[in-house]
């Protein structure tokens, strides 16, 4: 009885084990169906590619020196403001949660414009004008080399982006430090090291491990954030693609010059993802 039992069994295990190698054969072959139709769709719009992609890399260019000059500027921001969030003076504690709030709390397209038509106008009246600054110093060895046209726009939204980015990162950075058992810190502290070089040499060693994840994520974010700085004539991917795109009356190739941007908004982005998991799993051995 047992045996026929156990027969019995064994043989729905086999129906159930061939059911699941039928259906991820299926599932191979509809994936590699659906990749070679994407081939063939790209193909068919070979004479698009070779026309378009260059002015699209150029915006890419663009896109990709933006966010990693705007991701400085928000790391600095962001640890400045962990550093406020952990503060013993109430004031700077106060202000750096007021900063965190109203930023996370606002949107980034509404700061964007603010900036760009707000406070910039602004100083620019009360006298004080950051970007004009900014621009005599990037021109002061090279002749303008290094300014692009419309050089403001670019200013103010490397600031924007920067300013809003920053806000995040630092609730990133201060659940890194804060996630660090305070044991250590006390413990380096009674061996007689200093706050400064207890944070330095104890604290953020462990906290940088912790926040690589959503600092990454924050990274690429802001990457595809840049497109917001079309709405302020930056010349950067997106509005090459609504440059190209707009006066095309076929919406067809409409449709295929913002998937051929989309396809470049990930090869930015994906590699970041990679780099992320490739330095955690190397800073999660000696743990």
């Amino acid at each position: 009885m047992q045996q026929s039992i156990s027969t019995l069994e064994r043989k729905s295990e086999r129906k159930s084990r061939n059911w699941l190698v039928i259906l991820d054969y299926l599932f191979y072959a509809i994936l590699a169906a659906a990749v070679l139709g994407f081939i063939y769709y790209l193909y068919s719009y070979r004479d698009t590619i070779a026309l378009d992609l260059p002015f699209l890399l150029q915006g890419a260019i663009v896109t990709i020196i933006l966010s990693l000059v705007s991701m400085v500027f928000a790391m600095i921001l962001g640890f400045l403001g962990a550093l406020g969030r952990l503060s013993r003076f109430a004031p700077v504690r106060w202000l750096a949660t007021t900063y965190v709030e109203v930023v996370r709390g606002t949107p980034i397209l509404v700061q964007l414009l603010m900036w760009y038509f707000g406070i910039g106008v602004v100083l620019s009246q009360a006298g004080f004008d950051p970007q004009n600054a900014a621009f005599q110093f990037m021109t002061l060895l090279q002749s303008n080399s290094l300014v692009p046209d419309g050089f403001t726009a670019y200013f103010w939204g490397v600031i924007g982006l920067s300013f809003n980015y920053g806000a995040y990162l630092t609730e990133v950075f201060r659940a890194g430090i804060q996630s660090v058992q305070k044991g250590q810190t006390e413990a380096a502290l009674s061996l007689g090291l200093s706050s400064g070089q207890t944070m330095r040499r104890i604290v953020l060693p462990q906290a940088i491990r912790i926040t690589i994840p959503p600092f990454t994520n924050n990274f690429i974010t802001l990457g595809q954030d840049t497109a917001l700085l079309s709405t302020i004539a930056v010349l950067e991917l997106q509005q090459e693609m609504s440059t190209i795109a707009d006066p095309l009356l076929d919406a067809n190739k409409k449709l295929f010059i913002y998937i051929l941007g989309a396809m470049v908004y990930f090869a930015i982005c994906y590699p970041l993802a990679l780099l992320s998991r490739y330095l955690e799993g190397r800073m999660a051995v000696a743990y």
